[in-house]
């Protein structure tokens, strides 16, 4: 690719807490407290959004404000399409973790006949569906709309007709059908998980590299292991969201934080043996609030951090 291209989606209706639509301007502002030009550096775009809707009544409860998840989801969806069509790698910067499906609904879009690979690297599987989902929040069903998985075997919720229409809608957001298969997914880091959500990953063989496991058995190996699981995908979409990191170690500025997860460095190196294979086409950072930091700005310069090493390589890449 030639280029390097910011998105920016400062989207966060599809989480249950407030605040993560000001992930992208916390991490802009972590880079100019570092005196670093990085945002100075990328041409970029923003995505509408329709954070507004917030204070309307909930029609869909276990799918809260899915229409307007769907129309941002879209839009997005159209950008990184757009974007990947011209040659150019969308970086894609989201307030929450719904924004995921737009994204690789786009990446899909952009090469309908290339087989995807997804890196999820998250304290969350997001795998539930309307059907399934304990709270209704959107953020924690990117993934089962991309693999059109609802997991009827799970069913814990009556949908209702409008919510089932647009949950359909959301699965077939940039070209219809299902854009990944479950054999192409490998998560990293994922540690709180409901139910139905185990069982969609133990019935199809997703393979999760929990924090322990690679650090009992060697980073080198787990990544080896796991290139190789996607050795059969023509490209690869890395989403990072900032709760795969220790809530502890680096701070609590994320909707869902959990304990005991990757520091810095760690999520770093698996980031970046994914870009060496050539074959990522899009990075997005995901889940940063910054009014929940405990530490001040922690989680957003932690994330700059990310992003940053990130970007150097991809760069690398592209130059070589």
């Amino acid at each position: 690719m030639k280029e390097i291209k910011l998105v920016k989606n400062r989207s966060d209706i599809g989480a249950g807490t407030r605040g993560s639509d000001l992930g992208v301007d916390a991490i802009e502002i972590a880079a100019i407290n570092k005196n670093d030009d990085y945002f100075n550096l990328y041409s970029y775009e923003n995505v509408e959004t329709e954070n507004e809707t917030i204070y309307n009544k909930v029609n869909n409860s276990f799918a809260k404000r899915i229409g307007s998840v769907l129309n941002v989801c879209t839009r997005l969806s159209d950008s990184v399409s757009r974007n990947l069509k011209k040659d150019i790698y969308p970086i894609v910067l989201s307030g929450d973790h719904s924004s995921a499906l737009g994204t690789i609904s786009g990446v899909k879009a952009a090469f309908p006949t290339k087989t995807l690979g997804v890196v999820w690297i998250d304290a969350h599987a997001d795998v539930h569906s309307p059907y399934t989902s304990p709270s209704g929040n959107i953020h924690g069903m990117p993934l089962a709309a991309a693999l059109s998985n609802d997991n009827l075997n799970f069913k814990i919720n009556e949908v209702s007709e409008e919510t089932a229409d647009l949950w359909n809608k959301m699965k077939n957001i940039g070209i219809e059908g299902q854009k990944i298969e479950h054999q192409n997914i490998v998560y990293f880091g994922v540690r709180d998980t409901e139910e139905p959500e185990e069982g969609v990953i133990a019935e199809n063989g997703i393979k999760n590299y929990m924090v322990e496991e690679m650090r009992y058995r060697g980073f080198e190996q787990c990544l080896e292991e796991a290139i190789q699981r996607l050795e059969s995908c023509d490209m690869i979409y890395i989403s990072f969201d900032v709760d795969s990191m220790d809530c502890d170690l680096i701070s609590k500025g994320t909707g869902t934080p959990v304990s005991r997860g990757f520091d810095i460095n760690e999520a770093i190196r698996i980031i970046q043996a994914f870009v060496r294979t050539e074959k990522t086409v899009c990075f997005e950072v995901v889940e940063v609030n910054p009014t929940l930091d405990n530490k001040g700005n922690k989680m957003a310069e932690a994330a700059f951090d990310v992003l940053k090493a990130t970007t150097a390589t991809i760069t690398e890449k592209m130059i070589s």
